[in-house]
Formats: C-alpha cells, sequence, structure tokens
C-alpha cells in the first residue's frame, strides 16, 4: 500500500468537496493563483460567510491551504492532493475496465460457436 493514499473518510471529503460546482470553480480560482477569501467572494452572487463555508469543506478535505497575509487569508490549490484524488481515481478506472473486460470475454465465450463433431449423425 502506498504511504500517501487516501483513507476512505479523506476519500469521502474530498469527493464531497468535489461535489459542489462552486467548490470546484474556487479550486480552479486558486489553481491559476492565490486570491484572499474576500476577492472569492467577490465572484460569487453569494454572502462572504457562505464562500468561507466553501473554502472552508476544501480546507478539510485539504485540496487547499490557507494562510494570512496581513489581514488576508490567502488561499491556494494543493496540487499534491490533486494527485491523490486523480490516483483514487484512477484506481477505480483500472478495476471497472478490468470487469468490463472480464464481461466482454465471458460474453464472447458464450457467443463463440461450440465446436461439434462434423461426422456426428452422419453415416460413414
Amino acid at each position: 500500500m502506498v504511504v500517501d493514499e487516501l483513507n476512505e473518510r479523506a476519500t469521502d471529503h474530498v469527493f464531497h468537496a468535489l461535489a459542489d460546482a462552486t467548490r470546484r470553480d474556487i479550486l480552479s480560482r486558486c489553481a491559476d493563483g492565490e486570491p484572499s477569501v474576500s476577492r472569492l467572494a467577490d465572484a460569487y452572487p453569494m454572502s462572504f460567510a457562505a464562500v468561507q463555508k466553501h473554502v472552508a469543506v476544501l480546507e478539510r478535505a485539504g485540496l487547499v491551504i490557507k494562510r494570512r497575509r496581513g489581514r488576508e487569508q490567502l488561499v491556494r490549490t494543493d496540487p499534491e492532493a490533486l494527485r491523490r484524488a486523480r490516483q483514487v481515481l484512477d484506481r477505480l478506472e483500472t478495476t471497472w475496465r478490468e470487469r468490463v473486460n472480464r464481461m466482454s470475454d465471458l460474453l464472447a465465450e458464450e457467443n463463440a460457436p461450440e465446436d461439434h463433431e462434423t461426422t456426428k449423425g452422419t453415416d460413414q
């Protein structure tokens, strides 16, 4: 097992955080720079407190890192967390591709013409 793999609970937090379109957008904006929470809040038709809550969900999931600079809270995406989330998705994709391939093989075997003796039922 890889040491930095996400455990199930951490994985749940990551995918819960990514399930919301606003949080995905915040994550994207933070990947392009290190905006303040105030600047992020200006981009959405919701209260500052609501944006703070979205950022908190992303932070709990480990997808963003907040740091203080004076009175501002700056937010940046953690690329390592995204890499780990991608690994989880890659493993799921591999598992399902293997299952689909096995099903395809079984269906092909089931539909393949069976080898019958060609002389069966004929007079020799």
